[in-house]
């Protein structure tokens, strides 16, 4: 490939689409800023223009996955309404399908050991699609007596964890961990079982 060197129209960007691709195929910790440059065509020495180390790159795409994840999520949210328990299942939906199509980005976000405190911009974005969630959820939850009503902080991350425990258990081809059911079945049936515990759908009859 010829190298594009500091002229590069968008080198910033490649950068990053060259990490999530090399994220996707090692994990995190799989590659260095030299094969990123590589990657994306342009000499080692004019990453250093962007990203003072390999964990600032995966910060970023991070970043970006939150972005993209937080306007799935919102977008899921929208399109379940005016029914608060569509719109929750939906963004439980969001979460499986972001997983899939993303997956470099998740695992930036999710597997690298990177914090979502490292920078204030991967702070708010992190938080921008913790909020629709937690939205989702205390919509769901209004008729519930306040007294009786877990905190929609609570309630969003534990459909969190739920989601993201399908996610990591059976919808990436984690070895030893077949289901006889569809991820999207296990989720769906998962987060019946915790809304019927807190009364907010009907039991099965």
């Amino acid at each position: 490939m010829r190298k594009r060197g500091y002229h590069h129209g968008n080198l910033r960007q490649a950068l990053i689409e060259a990490a999530l691709l090399l994220i996707e195929a090692r994990g995190p910790t799989g590659f260095t800023l030299s094969e990123a440059a590589k990657q994306a065509g342009v000499t080692p020495a004019a990453v250093y223009r962007h990203f003072d180390g390999r964990e600032d790159l995966i910060a970023e795409a991070a970043r970006q996955g939150y972005e993209i994840f937080a306007d799935l999520m919102q977008y899921a949210y929208d399109k379940g309404q005016p029914s608060a328990l569509a719109a929750f299942e939906a963004t439980g939906r969001a979460y499986l399908a972001f997983a899939r199509k993303y997956p470099g980005h998740y695992i930036a976000m999710f597997e690298s050991g990177i914090s979502v405190n490292r920078t204030p911009e991967l702070a708010a974005a992190s938080s921008r699609a913790r909020a629709v969630l937690e939205r989702a959820a205390d919509d769901l939850s209004q008729h519930i007596p306040p007294e009786q009503r877990p905190p929609a902080a609570m309630f969003s991350a534990h459909i969190w964890a739920l989601s993201h425990g399908v996610v990591e258990l059976f919808a990436r081809n984690s070895p030893g961990t077949r289901s006889p059911y569809s991820p999207e079945d296990l989720l769906e049936t998962g987060i019946g079982i915790y809304l019927r515990g807190l009364g907010l759908i009907e039991p099965d009859t």
